[in-house]
């Protein structure tokens, strides 16, 4: 089956050739705009909804080099936009605010109020050190999702990094035998279920709504066990 990356390829090139001048600029901008992540897991959690005019308004001002202004999670923003990345059937925005010349990615579904008509126009930075698309990866492990969370886990960090793809997390050293697996998703049940792909002894202490998860799963597979009564299965 062909991938959904070389299918919309097609589609936007087969647009290209049919559409008006004024849209197949939209069409254009929207294309080299955009990037894609790994897809890598999945969610319990319905994927978001984003006004296909939200990308196209977004993609323009990457294009034209115009900076964006728009209300995030209660705060106003206005920052220069790089890049458009979809990651996990999410996107997010590479942007840098000229104020504090701070690189971060946001989710288009949070952003609200958005405008770039009236933006002014910026000059391009090389984001430091590393790609749009690695970027996203590293930075939404451990602020880009709704539920966030620091596990205990009773093992060194290497052996953590060892066992988990980059985007799932971050890994804190603590000591040669403990460290801390800072991550996150878009609902507890779903990091509850990783944390325990590990295969390795963790601790949970908050937020109080994965401790409850933990509980639940745990008492689950307790009872998928054969009682001593029963046997072996």
């Amino acid at each position: 089956m062909q991938g959904v990356e070389e299918i919309s390829a097609r589609t936007l090139a087969k647009l290209e050739h049919v559409l008006p001048h004024r849209l197949q600029r939209k069409v254009v901008a929207l294309r080299d705009a955009v990037a894609a992540g790994p897809e890598n897991t999945d969610s319990n959690v319905d994927d978001p909804m984003v006004d296909p005019a939200v990308l196209a308004e977004i993609a323009a001002a990457v294009r034209e080099q115009i900076e964006l202004r728009f209300d995030y999670r209660g705060t106003r923003r206005e920052v220069e936009p790089y890049r458009l990345i979809s990651w996990q059937r999410r996107w997010f925005l590479v942007a840098r605010d000229p104020a504090s010349d701070a690189w971060t990615p946001f989710r288009v579904d949070w952003m609200e109020a958005l405008r770039s008509h009236g933006g002014r126009r910026f000059t391009p930075r090389p984001l430091p050190d590393e790609d749009h698309t690695s970027f996203v990866l590293r930075e939404v492990a451990h602020s880009g999702w709704a539920v966030h969370a620091r596990i205990a886990v009773d093992a060194p960090a290497e052996e953590v990094l060892a066992r988990i793809n980059p985007t799932v997390g971050i890994v804190e050293r603590i000591d040669a035998d403990h460290c801390v697996l800072v991550t996150g998703a878009d609902s507890v049940e779903i990091v509850a279920v990783y944390i325990g792909m590990l295969g390795l002894d963790f601790h949970v202490t908050e937020p109080p709504e994965l401790v409850d998860a933990v509980r639940v799963l745990a008492a689950r597979y307790a009872r998928s066990l054969p009682t001593r009564e029963d046997g072996p299965a």
